[in-house]
């Protein structure tokens, strides 16, 4: 059944969320890890994930259990670029790790 998610994928992809372990570590009673991973990456390249959040956003603003509150930060981490997994050939990696999508230019994310 290419193409349609089956619980126990996305149990897999919460549980690793949730972990915080490497892919590979996904246990095996939720199936191939590379089949638990290809459909987290499926669903973050089609914005499957950013519509669950938009609906469940909306459903608790509409509930009143959302306070919209800022807060800025203007702390600033450095880390060294080996530190972050930077490749040496930036050009070779396909897509970036975050998925297709760029953030806007007004969100005020610098270097």
């Amino acid at each position: 059944m290419a193409g349609r998610a089956d619980l126990t994928d996305i149990d897999g992809i919460r549980w690793r969320i949730r972990a915080g372990t490497p892919w590979r570590d996904v246990p095996t009673c939720y199936g191939a890890w590379q089949t638990v991973y290809g459909l987290f990456r499926r669903w973050q390249r089609d914005g499957t994930w950013k519509r669950i959040l938009a609906a469940v956003q909306a459903l608790a603003d509409a509930a009143e259990l959302i306070a919209w509150d800022v807060s800025v930060d203007s702390t600033i981490a450095r880390a060294h670029q080996h530190a972050a997994g930077a490749r040496k050939n930036a050009e070779s990696q396909v897509e970036p790790p975050g998925g297709v999508d760029e953030e806007p230019a007004d969100t005020g994310w610098s270097r």
